[in-house]
């Protein structure tokens, strides 16, 4: 993916892409930075060598500062902006962006230092996971303007933070610091600044090298977000299909073999998984290993 940004920076490292935000002066999230991370997401739903997407800023004091106010001047070029989902037309531009977002294949992470507000803030509910410095700061500051979140975070929020907490931050419109959000649930954790870079690469990095199968695997589960009995159903279907694989026998054993289910193995059985490498996977035929080079 050799694609030139203006907005963007791209690195892809052992199955991981962190994408970079860098518009300067504030990060806004312009008509050209929406095409170009249209672009970027219709590239990604093909790879599946990329297995996390990791997004973050160049700027250490905004994340994305919001949405571009001055489309207010031209907000046709706005509503005719090409971005597709399905052929959503009920849904305007920058909110079938964070869909396409939300949908995507790879498990999506938000490093947050700095300021995410409005459109940038929705992109943070947006994606699956997101962790944040102790100088993280979020809002939805619309309200005050005369208008709502139009980006996705009216739906995103209660689903995050509860309806009560969700009216809190749309009608209140305040920035709310990064350990509120944490408890609130609308960032996974809060870590000291310079921690956070280390916190997220071995996150990511773990979950790019699982076993093939398992993210989707997951995303299926526990995204059944119907019934009780339907999201089971869709945890068993999920969990038979991986059982069925070669690979994962293969895996059992070599983590028996390593230790596992006795004392010492036990008390330590997380590093043991880590020490497994995806050979068990190639040696079994899996046809989804995990690569282990972009």
């Amino acid at each position: 993916m050799s694609i030139s940004y203006k907005t963007l920076r791209l690195k892809l490292d052992d199955g991981i892409a962190t994408v970079t935000f860098d518009n300067p002066p504030v990060n806004v999230m312009s008509l050209l930075m929406m095409t170009e991370l249209d672009g970027l997401f219709d590239g990604m739903i093909e790879d599946r060598g990329i297995r996390v997407i990791v997004f973050e800023s160049a700027d250490p004091e905004f994340f994305i500062a919001h949405g571009d106010m001055t489309v207010v001047d031209d907000p046709g070029a706005f509503i005719g902006l090409k971005i597709a989902l399905d052929q959503n037309e009920s849904l305007n531009p920058m909110m079938r962006l964070h869909e396409k977002l939300r949908s995507l294949p790879q498990l999506t992470i938000v490093k947050l230092r700095g300021i995410a507000r409005g459109g940038g803030a929705e992109f943070v509910s947006a994606v699956d996971v997101r962790f944040g410095s102790e100088k993280a700061r979020l809002a939805q500051f619309e309200a005050p303007a005369g208008i709502i979140p139009g980006a996705g975070g009216t739906a995103y929020l209660p689903r995050l933070i509860g309806r009560a907490r969700a009216l809190e931050v749309v009608l209140g419109a305040e920035l709310i610091d990064a350990h509120t959000a944490e408890r609130w649930g609308w960032l996974n954790r809060v870590v000291a600044d310079d921690q956070l870079d280390v916190v997220v690469d071995v996150f990511a990095h773990r979950v790019a090298l699982l076993p093939g199968g398992v993210l989707e695997a997951a995303f299926d589960a526990i995204d059944s977000n119907s019934s009780m009995e339907a999201a089971l159903t869709a945890a068993n279907k999920g969990l038979f299909q991986l059982f069925a694989k070669p690979a994962t026998a293969a895996r059992a054993r070599a983590l028996l073999h390593a230790g596992a289910q006795t004392r010492d193995g036990e008390l330590r059985l997380e590093e043991l998984w880590q020490g497994l490498d995806n050979s068990t996977d190639a040696e079994a035929g899996d046809p989804h290993a995990t690569p282990s080079v972009v």
